[in-house]
This record gives structure tokens, C-alpha cells and sequence, in this order.
């Protein structure tokens, strides 16, 4: 791939530059000059290790009155088991109720009396613990979060009291029919894994967990070689390292039973579930291929997939003039209320598809253009179509990085996952070197003749079986 070969072409050009001096000088500095200033004078991220192996990486910035502190750690649903899986949401939910220092309305006072807000979620693989706060508080901050990950009282009562949240809150998710199909197009992609749990678990579980299961949950995952303390904004690098040394160096690199947990793999399956309601007058619908990993090397080719495909919405007022050929042909065609892509990447896989929200008598036709503009990527996309999603990922990744709350979900989940965070530069060098051969061998990997999962709920009678749409991810070409 041309990414591959720039890396290589950068390291070569890194050679002549020791022995060439200036000229090689000049031309890397002709490289830079190219990019925008911005993204060249970037705040740097300062990264440190603790006596306890914890990672502490903080970007400064300037100027700012206010910080956002937390706690990335590298534990979710996919590192539970069956018998405990909702133990990592359980434990986010107990933080709030209280520990040996607090109780939870002195928690809850201290936040409010200092203008900050503190929460937290729970995601497959990660689990964050936040605040938000004055410069000022930033001491106190940290010291809350050190208190709630490892001194909650996890009260029997309280236990109790959270099962019926907790329930009530699964009651919402299931409501919402979003979250309800990618929950359930997990389960069918990565049947008998990690990965296919939910989040909150299972009603059985949510109903049974003991204090015991959650506290074995936090003496096996709570290490400080898979915790991360991530600060943005008001902050101060080294005074943040003290802190972290102070109120964290209890944290034990290894677990208490001295025996680390591995991460079970994932292993992905075409299959589909689908759940039919005649009385639905529309269906929503989640097909996805096997993606990739976040180190993969395809994975900055199929962020570039995702912003080609692009998405559609028909209250948005825009789509049958629509830079996406996908949500042209949606508009056009009037197949669907919304159409959206998807790229959710994890340690050791992903899933790449489309979402949609279309009308019970369009299913036909809306997943014959859907299957033709995935398939279109492996033989016909255009230089114009790339150089154009370039500019598109490279702005949204700037402007997801709006905010202090953002840069530290960043910083949190790029030292998680990469083991470092890529600045500005790299990852625009990145993008910048993917070619139009790149997307089409990276679709032609990823969705040429591959298995699928989907997962549709509503009014599906219309729907393609499994067959067809696994037929329709190539074509015939003589």
C-alpha cells in the first residue's frame, strides 16, 4: 500500500538527511511548509510513567481557566465473562454511591461547591472516569477520582438499590432502537465472545451480581499498567504527576491473584438475527463486514471508506445533491429516512458497515443500491471522491478534537490503544499519503466476496435474505 511505501520513503529520506545535511533538511522542511500552520504548532502531549508502571499524559493548553481529569482504563464488557458480564457498568454506577472518605451526598456536594461535574461510561474495552474543573481544583480532582476508583464502600444496599437503575436504564436502551440493532449486530458478529456481550449485561446478571463478583472484577482489571491518567486544558504536566504518585501509587501492576486475564480473542461470523414486526411501517437495518484493528494498517483506509460512503438524512434538506454517490442514490431513489456509516475499530478487529432507517416497502431496492455502492469502492471510486474524503476526516478530526473533554478522551484512548498518541502531523501524513489503489485494495479486503453481519428489526417482510446480499458483495466482471 502507498502508506507502507511513504513510511518507507520517510525513513529513507530520514537517512539522506544524516548524510546529505542540508539538502534532505530542505526537503523535509518543504514537507511541513505544505501543512497548515495549526496543525504544525499543535500542543504537544507530555506523557510520563509512574513507579507503578501507571501512564500520566496531559496536553497543556494555554490560557485555559478550566480542565477536564480522568482515568482511562483498560477494561470493559468484552474482558468479562458470561457469569459476570455487567460488572464493568455495575462498578461505574457503585463509584457515585459512596466510599470509606465520602458519603455520596458529601461527593455529590463537593463537585457542586466547586463548579465541576463528574461522571463516567462504560464501553467494550474501556472504562473512563472523569471530572470537569476550575485550574484551580485540579488537586481535589484527582484526589476524588483516586478515592471513588479505589475506595468504594460497594454497600449491600446500595448494590440493591442500583439493580432497579440499572434495569430501568436497560428498559431506555431497548427503547432506542439504535443502540438495541448494534448491540444485537454484535452479538451475531461475534457470537460466543467477548466482544457479542452488552454493556450492561444480561437481566439475569444485572439481577444476581454480588459485591464479591464486583469486587473480584476490580482486584483482576484495576491495574496501573492498563490505567491511564489523561488530562487537557489548566494543567500542569509535572504538578499532574505528583498528584497521580500521590493519591495512586497503591495501584498494584499486576492483579491480586498475580495472574493477568488475557483478552479473548475475537473471532467474527457472518450471520444475521432479524426480529420482524409486521405492525412497523419501516425497518431499521445494521450490515457490517469484519473491519479492522486500531493499529491495523488499513485502519486509516477505511476511515477513508466511511467518509466516502458518507450519510444521509432526509430532514437534513440535503442528498440528491450530495458529494456521497450512497446518499445520492438514497435521495434520488427516496429509499430510506437515514442512512449512515459506521467504523468501529477494536484491539484485534472491527466492524465497518451502514446503518439505515428505511420504509418496509423499500428494503428491495434500498439494499440493492447499498450492496452496489459498497462493491462500487473496489472498482470505481474516483481520485476527485478521495481527495475530497481527505479533507472531509482530516476537518472532522480536527473538530472532534474541539474541547478539553475531547482532547482528554483522545489522549486517554490513543495511549490504550496505540501505546502513544499521534500527533496532528502524523496523522495527517497518514491520510495524506493514501492513494485511490489504497481504498479500492482495501475494500476489495475487506468487502469483495467477505462474509457479512446484519441485524434488522421492524418491518423487514421486504428484506433480502442472507444469500442474496453475500451475492451481491462482488460482481461479475468479464
Amino acid at each position: 500500500m502507498a502508506l507502507r511505501a511513504a513510511v518507507l520513503q520517510t525513513n529513507r529520506a530520514m537517512r539522506s538527511a544524516r548524510q546529505f545535511g542540508a539538502a534532505a533538511a530542505a526537503s523535509e522542511h518543504s514537507t511541513l511548509d505544505a501543512l497548515p500552520s495549526y496543525v504544525i504548532k499543535a500542543p504537544s502531549t507530555d506523557i510520563s510513567t509512574l513507579a507503578n508502571d501507571m501512564r500520566v499524559a496531559s496536553e497543556t493548553v494555554a490560557g485555559a481557566e478550566t480542565a477536564t481529569i480522568g482515568v482511562w482504563i483498560d477494561a470493559g464488557s468484552r474482558y468479562e465473562t458470561a457469569a459476570n458480564n455487567g460488572a464493568a457498568h455495575f462498578l461505574e454506577h457503585m463509584a457515585f454511591k459512596g466510599t470509606s472518605k465520602r458519603t455520596q451526598q458529601q461527593l455529590e456536594e463537593e463537585i457542586e461547591n466547586m463548579g465541576g461535574h463528574l461522571n463516567a461510561y462504560t464501553s467494550r474495552e474501556q472504562t473512563v472516569y472523569f471530572a470537569k474543573v476550575f485550574k484551580d481544583n485540579v488537586p481535589q480532582a484527582v484526589e476524588i477520582l483516586s478515592d471513588i476508583l479505589l475506595n468504594s464502600k460497594l454497600d449491600e444496599a446500595a448494590i440493591e438499590r442500583e439493580r432497579g437503575v440499572i434495569l430501568r436504564e436497560m428498559e431506555e436502551v431497548n427503547k432506542n432502537q439504535e443502540e438495541l440493532v448494534l448491540d444485537h449486530l454484535h452479538a451475531t458478529a461475534f457470537q460466543g465472545t467477548g466482544l457479542g456481550r452488552t454493556i450492561l449485561g444480561p437481566e439475569e446478571n444485572v439481577r444476581s451480581l454480588t459485591k464479591a463478583d464486583l469486587q473480584n472484577y476490580i482486584d483482576t482489571h484495576y491495574t496501573s499498567t492498563r490505567m491511564v491518567v489523561a488530562g487537557a486544558g489548566a494543567v500542569d504536566h509535572e504538578q499532574l504527576c505528583a498528584l497521580a504518585e500521590d493519591h495512586f501509587k497503591s495501584v498494584p501492576p499486576t492483579p491480586a491473584a498475580g495472574v493477568a486475564v488475557p483478552m479473548e480473542p475475537a473471532v467474527f461470523t457472518g450471520s444475521d438475527i432479524r426480529i420482524k414486526f409486521d405492525s412497523d411501517d419501516k425497518a431499521h437495518i445494521a450490515l457490517a463486514f469484519e473491519g479492522a484493528s486500531w493499529t491495523s494498517e488499513y485502519a486509516f483506509s477505511l476511515m477513508l471508506m466511511q467518509t466516502i460512503l458518507g450519510s444521509y438524512d432526509r430532514l437534513s434538506g440535503k442528498g440528491a445533491n450530495a458529494a456521497s454517490k450512497l446518499a445520492m442514490d438514497v435521495a434520488q431513489q427516496d429509499l430510506a429516512h437515514s442512512v449512515s456509516t459506521f467504523n468501529t475499530c477494536y484491539k484485534d478487529t472491527g466492524l465497518f458497515g451502514v446503518y439505515g432507517v428505511a420504509p418496509d416497502n423499500k428494503l428491495d431496492d434500498f439494499m440493492w443500491y447499498l450492496m452496489n455502492n459498497l462493491v462500487r469502492l473496489v472498482h470505481k471510486v474516483t481520485d476527485e471522491e478521495v481527495d475530497r474524503a481527505k479533507t472531509q476526516l482530516k476537518a472532522n478530526m480536527l473538530m472532534g478534537l474541539d474541547g478539553h473533554s475531547a482532547v482528554a478522551e483522545d489522549i486517554g484512548r490513543q495511549l490504550l490503544t496505540y501505546g502513544r498518541r499521534m500527533t496532528p502531523v502524523e496523522v495527517f501524513a497518514r491520510i495524506d499519503a493514501l492513494t485511490t489503489d489504497d481504498v479500492k485494495a482495501t475494500a476489495a479486503k475487506f468487502i469483495n466476496d467477505e462474509d457479512h453481519a446484519l441485524c434488522a428489526i421492524g418491518g423487514i417482510h421486504e428484506l433480502p435474505d442472507y444469500n442474496w446480499i453475500r451475492r451481491h458483495s462482488y460482481w461479475l466482471r468479464y
